[in-house]
Order: structure tokens, then sequence, then C-alpha cells
């Protein structure tokens, strides 16, 4: 490894990577707009189809931009559907504004198109592979890597660090406790306690030999500098670019970000089932006490809902996924975020 880790890793000329928010935030443009920029950005493939994007990876062929995909590793089948059908009806008030009869709902559980995706990503490689929510079986991580794709593995533990690094994978993305969004967690129903960015990149670093990539409360140039001197090979920034003018993310989440009146984030598993953090609203108020543990069944309960709200501009029945520097995300050009947040590296 180089003294400039990030360029073995991701072939970029500063150590910032925008990092993958599923769910429609993350858009081509905004990936071609921190790449281009200097940073390197990934494609979330989270809830979309292989098709889907392999489309959008043709896109970014066309302009030639480099980039990466980030996929959920599909867990058991963990829901209690009694709790499931409890949920279902405790909630079913909060989709009548827009038709939705959440009570009849039926639990749906699906491995979000893993193995399409998986043969995507082999017969049309991309530079870096990453994934989240457990540790992906051996027989994908080798065969990517025959590939000549990089694998990262999403950790929030020394523990899983080690896990990931005995399955051979090239590092790890080191996701501390004040990250915006899903839990990349292992265990979602025994989580480790959770720990900060700063430090888990030390413990990570220290448990294994493998770079990592720090991610999760960036708010501003002082916590780059400060992640990469924990030992960070490179640092991702998901929440800074929400507000930005190539994101995709809803209006409703860009003006709840301004929002004055939102006071901090919370953890929650009200919307989908699984440890996510987000701005605090009353949603996660009424329903984060009786929420049961159980993804997807309860993100795609709340789908629909949730999509609703978003168009109409109601943002407490929203997922307003945010890290904890949620007040520094600004509008303008992605570009700004990346070369402010690198300028005096």
């Amino acid at each position: 490894m180089t003294g400039e880790p990030w360029r073995d890793l991701f072939g970029s000329t500063t150590p910032l990577v925008g990092a993958p928010m599923a769910g429609g935030a993350t858009t081509v443009a905004l990936v071609r707009a921190v790449t281009a920029a200097g940073g390197f950005g990934f494609l979330a493939a989270g809830y979309r189809t292989a098709e889907a994007v392999a489309a959008d990876l043709a896109d970014l062929r066309a302009t030639g931009t480099p980039c990466g995909v980030n996929l959920f590793v599909p867990g058991p089948r963990e829901i209690d559907e009694a709790a499931f059908h409890a949920y279902a009806h405790r909630i079913a008030a909060e989709g009548e504004p827009y038709g939705l009869d959440l009570a009849a709902a039926t639990p749906v559980h699906d491995d979000d198109h893993w193995a399409d995706k998986i043969d995507l990503l082999l017969a049309d490689p991309v530079p870096v592979v990453s994934f989240t929510f457990g540790l992906p079986d051996p027989a994908a991580v080798a065969a990517l890597r025959r590939a000549g794709t990089r694998v990262l593995v999403t950790v929030t533990s020394a523990d899983e660090a080690r896990a990931a690094a005995d399955l051979g994978v090239d590092g790890l993305v080191a996701q501390g406790t004040e990250a915006g969004g899903h839990s990349g967690t292992h265990t979602p129903r025994r989580p480790a306690p959770p720990v900060s960015t700063g430090p888990l990149v030390r413990a990570a670093a220290a448990a294994t030999d493998l770079p990592v990539l720090a991610t999760g409360g960036v708010a501003g140039p002082d916590d780059v500098r400060d992640l990469l001197a924990a030992g960070a090979a490179a640092v991702a920034v998901g929440t800074l670019l929400l507000r930005t003018d190539e994101s995709g993310a809803s209006r409703t989440h860009r003006d709840a970000l301004a929002d004055p009146a939102r006071t901090g984030t919370v953890l929650t598993r009200a919307f989908t089932g699984r440890p996510a953090r987000g701005l605090r609203n009353a949603f996660i108020d009424r329903y984060e006490p009786h929420a049961p543990l159980g993804y997807p069944e309860l993100h795609h309960l709340t789908r629909g809902m949730r999509a609703a709200a978003a168009g109409a501009g109601h943002p407490e029945r929203v997922h307003l996924w945010a890290g904890t520097g949620y007040r520094n995300a600004t509008t303008g050009p992605a570009a700004a975020v990346v070369e402010r947040l690198t300028a005096t590296l």
C-alpha cells in the first residue's frame, strides 16, 4: 500500500468517498459529481433490480466515470408474525391519509435480487463492491475478486472486522454509531455496543491488517483530518451530500435537514425493522417502543406510506435518515462539498 492508500483502493485523487445512499438519494449525477471533484462515488444497489443498476453503470461508463457498487447482504427470515400483525394494526391510522390499508399487510421477505446483482457484477465488473448488513458468502467474494473487483465489508465492531478479514476481503468500511441511515451491524438482534467512528477505525485497523474506510458523523474538514489521523485509508460522507444539487433526496427530506426545529437524530427501527439513524419525528416518538425487529418485512410494510408522505410534504411519517453532522449539510453542487472537506489535507 502506498503513502496514499485511497489511490490503491479507489484510484481517486483525494481520500473522500461518496457513501451509497439507497432509496433514491444517490443518483448517477451525484456519483459523477463526487468522482469528477477528485473523490470516488458509490452506486447504491439496495432496493433496485439488477437491470436498473446495469442502466446506471452504462450511464456512468458513457462518461468514463468509475464507481463502486454497494449491495445489501440478505438475512434470514426472523420476523415474529404475530408481532408484525400487531404492529401493522397499531400504525394503521398513519396510512389512511394516503388510502393505504396497513392493517391488511402480510410479511414480505425477499433477498433484494441478490443473485441477479452478483451475476451482473461478475459479468460487468466494477472497481469496488461493498457489502452491508452482514458477511457475503465466501464464493461471491472469491468470484468478485477473480473478476478484478476489490471487495469491502461494512463492520461496526472489532469482532465483525476480524470475521470480514477471515473472508479474504480487500478492506473494511468502519461505520460508527454517528452514521445516518441503516446500521450495518451483522447481528441486529444482538448489536455490539455503539462505537464512535474514530475509535472504531482504530479498533478495526488493530484487529486486521486491512485498509479501513471510515464513515459516520462527518460534519466538516476537521472530522476528515481526524479520521485519517486515526488510521483511515479514506473517509465516506453521505448526509453532507443530501441537500446538494445532484442528490435524489426528496424535497421533504431536504427541508427537514435544514429545519431548526429538528433538534437531533435518533436510532430507530420503527420504519424498517432494522436499526437506522434519522431525524427524530412524530412517527418515531409514537411507535419506536412498539416496533419489532424484522427487516425487510417492516420496510415493505411502511414503504408506501413513507413514499406518499414524502411526496405530500409530510415529514412526520418519513424516514428522515441523517447522521449526526446533518446541520452542516449545505445546498449547491456536490463538488463544493468534496472540495471543502479536502481543501486542507
